[in-house]
């Protein structure tokens, strides 16, 4: 049976209260490629909306925050940490983002780290599209979780 769709066949949020807490982990990240221009106003802070990658970190925190008002069905949750970490790929011009949520919980934090990854990277497309509106948002990935039933996951 579907777990997001009752015996009618309605749409409903996931009971998991009978669940015990436990301590879970989920990273995911993504990468925006860009012009060389483009890429090189980020790396040197000189795009006119101001410091692109502090903004991303911070558009990332909230984007896991506040998934659960953006993705249907997903539980409000008290997020103990959110870690994010901005990678240089200077090969291709893209910087690769990494967003780490953790929790205390009766529910996975997967989703609060691809939608961080997500926000963060389009908060970057924001602030620098006047330069490069040709920027593309790829691999948006899971790259690893524990906790919970389903139990731990590498992304090899």
């Amino acid at each position: 049976m579907l777990t997001h769709l009752d015996e009618k066949n309605r749409p409903k949020m996931v009971d998991v209260s009978p669940k015990e807490p436990t301590l879970r982990i989920a990273k995911a990240s993504g990468v925006i490629k860009m012009s060389k221009e483009a890429f090189d106003a980020v790396k040197e802070n000189t795009g006119k909306k101001g410091p692109v990658l502090q903004t991303a970190v911070i558009a990332a925190i909230m984007g896991a925050k506040k998934t659960s008002e953006l993705i249907p069905m997903c539980h409000p949750l008290l997020i103990s940490g959110i870690d994010c970490d901005i990678e240089e790929l200077g090969d291709i011009n893209a910087f690769k983002l990494y967003v780490s949520v953790k929790i205390n919980g009766k529910t996975g934090v997967e989703m609060e780290a691809l939608t961080g990854v997500s926000i963060g990277l389009l908060a970057i497309y924001d602030m620098i599209k006047a330069i490069d509106k040709k920027m593309q948002i790829t691999d948006i990935v899971l790259e690893s979780k524990s906790g919970g039933k389903s139990g731990e996951y590498m992304r090899h």
